[in-house]
């Protein structure tokens, strides 16, 4: 049978000392492994989300066969002083004679994004050329614009789905008419 130990009863008549007690031991071991697990994962994270910087593949001019773009399908972008930016449809001549050279700024949905999307709204029945995947956009910066500004160009080119673009030197008449501009801004 079982036997039962009154140990109550065994003390009696002697001083009674209490018991110590034990002293608790915490194993830190699982909080040092989830330390490191959390130390692991921000690290890995961390590296995987650093900043891409941009892929820009330029022609060297000698392997460059230039083809005649039509003027309906281009539409170019100066890029002046203080972030101004100034645009036209098709060639430079046709948009000085008709006062078709406009100003706008880099805001996406006044600026230069609006004009991006009307431009690809109006090539849609060009379907000869690709319709508004023909859009041919070319960025001239200007010595007195910053590289901010090229940037922001491309960044709307790329937002905007265009295919087609080119970064340019303007032409001597596109520099001579912003110094006209400036001056009669001025």
């Amino acid at each position: 049978m079982a036997q039962v130990e009154n140990s109550a009863l065994e003390r009696k008549g002697k001083s009674f000392a209490h018991a110590k007690k034990p002293q608790i031991k915490i194993d830190m071991t699982p909080m040092v492994d989830l330390g490191f697990l959390l130390i692991t994962f921000f690290v890995f994270t961390t590296s995987l989300s650093t900043p891409k910087a941009a892929d820009l593949f330029m022609p060297k001019d000698d392997t460059m066969h230039r083809q005649p773009l039509p003027k309906t399908l281009a539409m170019t972008l100066l890029l002046d002083e203080n972030n101004k930016i100034y645009y036209y449809k098709g060639d430079f001549k046709d948009a000085i004679t008709t006062n078709q050279i406009f100003e706008i700024s880099y805001s996406a949905y006044d600026g230069i994004g609006k004009s991006i999307r009307e431009r690809q709204k109006e090539l849609v029945s060009f379907t000869k050329f690709g319709g508004k995947n023909g859009l041919m956009i070319i960025i001239k910066p200007t010595s007195s614009s910053v590289y901010k500004n090229v940037i922001d160009a491309l960044d709307e080119v790329t937002i905007n789905d265009v295919k087609k673009y080119a970064i340019v030197e303007p032409e001597k008449e596109e520099l001579d008419y912003l110094k006209h501009i400036r001056a009669g801004v001025q």
